[in-house]
């Protein structure tokens, strides 16, 4: 199974993930021409598309949605509240409404090789999601947009081979930062988004032997830096009470200017 991150951050979201067989965009937040350059790398085209899956309704996740579906329509897969958001949204124009397939938190599902899991998590949209898919043995997820996590989480997303997760911001330079209180205090909330003590955290309670590839994502360009969220993420894991240092694992940062490499997962 391979993975690709095409683009992460507040101005748009898209991953690939995908086989020799079956190849999934998650999100549709960057235009339709960067998705395509990225998927170039994976040696994968537009029309190999099996689905679209969405986390949430956020227009960074979903504003090439309408131009992709009018252009090589495949199946969006989405909750049932991702779902009516998205059909709300009157800057994606004409579609095809009938490709849309609802799921539910917690139900596995499948699309060709690939098996998947959605679970519900802490964000100010409808019904938002991360996935967790499976192929081959091979284990990964992606795990953006929540402002915080739990014991249940934790658990659901035990025994990956890869993650990505959202390390937002640094505390400090959130609070000191030119962003209205307002914003501040929902970036912060339980319902906005992750911070780098934060990721670091969650990553204590999930590492194990053989994850083999990290990746921090949606990094805030006014409120974080990519040298700062991997130190603040591996000063967390050194000062856990876990068997393991920040550096016993490969961790990179993704960015919302171009797309990692092509993983192995």
């Amino acid at each position: 199974m391979r993975f690709l991150n095409i683009a992460s951050g507040s101005s748009g979201n898209a991953t690939y993930i995908g086989t020799e067989d079956t190849h999934i965009l998650i999100d549709a937040g960057i235009s339709r021409k960067r998705i395509n350059e990225g998927l170039a790398k994976a040696d994968v085209t537009l029309n190999d598309l099996d689905a679209i899956l969405i986390t949430h309704e956020h227009i960074d996740h979903i504003s090439a949605l309408g131009v992709l579906e009018r252009t090589h329509p495949v199946p969006i897969y989405a909750t049932r509240g991702t779902i009516e958001g998205i059909l709300s949204c009157p800057m994606l124009g004409d579609y095809p409404k009938d490709l849309f397939v609802e799921i539910d938190p917690d139900v596995p599902f499948t699309v060709g090789d690939v098996s998947l899991q959605a679970f519900s998590i802490s964000h100010d949209a409808a019904d938002p999601v991360c996935y967790r898919f499976e192929s081959g043995g091979r284990k990964g997820a992606i795990v953006t947009d929540l402002g915080m996590y739990d014991s249940d989480l934790a658990d659901r997303l035990l025994g990956l081979d890869l993650l990505m997760l959202e390390a937002n911001h640094d505390k400090r330079m959130l609070e000191v930062g030119p962003y209205p209180y307002p914003l501040k205090r929902r970036i912060m909330g339980e319902r906005g988004h992750l911070s780098n003590e934060d990721a670091g955290g969650f990553l204590s309670r999930i590492l194990h032997d053989k994850m083999n590839q990290i990746l921090l994502g949606h990094l805030s360009r006014e409120n974080n830096t990519r040298e700062l969220a991997l130190l603040s993420v591996m000063t967390e894991i050194d000062g856990a009470d876990v068997p393991y240092r920040g550096n016993d694992f490969p961790i990179i940062t993704a960015r919302h200017d171009q797309s990692t490499e092509v993983f192995e997962v």
